[in-house]
């Protein structure tokens, strides 16, 4: 699929169809974009854990942490990522390796790697990147999962 844009519906109706969410690179810093992110998208009705290897164990933006994705104890239905570019591989390759996988990869605003998405897409995943939710929901008119 190309990446260069997104039908608004495309959009609208994976932020309606994904219930939890986990944020890789979440920080404690309540002036990082992805502290905001992940307080926005839990009072928006999404569960959220977050995932931050030095946090491990403490909460962010009141929410749990854990180190990696594979630490998680239930199943995520998206994976959005604040991490730079070149880590998006890493990110998509551990969440091929869990069972059942995330339905769709999310990078944030800046996070894009095309050949990270063909490689999730080609294991069936779903990719949108270089968008934020905390900023397409309200721009959609969405009020959270349906």
């Amino acid at each position: 699929m190309p990446h260069d844009s997104y039908d608004d519906a495309f959009i609208a109706g994976w932020l309606a169809r994904v219930r939890s969410i986990a944020i890789v690179g979440a920080s404690p810093n309540p002036a990082r974009p992805s502290h905001g992110v992940a307080r926005f998208l839990a009072r928006a009705g999404y569960r959220v854990i977050c995932v931050n290897p030095g946090q491990a164990g403490r909460d962010i933006a009141g929410l749990p942490t854990y180190a990696r994705l594979a630490d998680i104890p239930e199943p995520i239905d998206m994976v959005d990522v604040f991490r730079a570019p070149a880590y998006l591989r890493a990110v998509v390759e551990e969440a091929l390796a869990l069972a059942p996988r995330p339905a769709l990869i999310w990078g944030q605003l800046g996070v894009r790697d095309d050949a990270a998405a063909a490689l999730a897409e080609r294991e069936g995943l779903a990719v949108i990147m270089d968008r934020c939710p905390a900023i397409e929901i309200p721009r959609l008119g969405l009020s959270g999962p349906a």
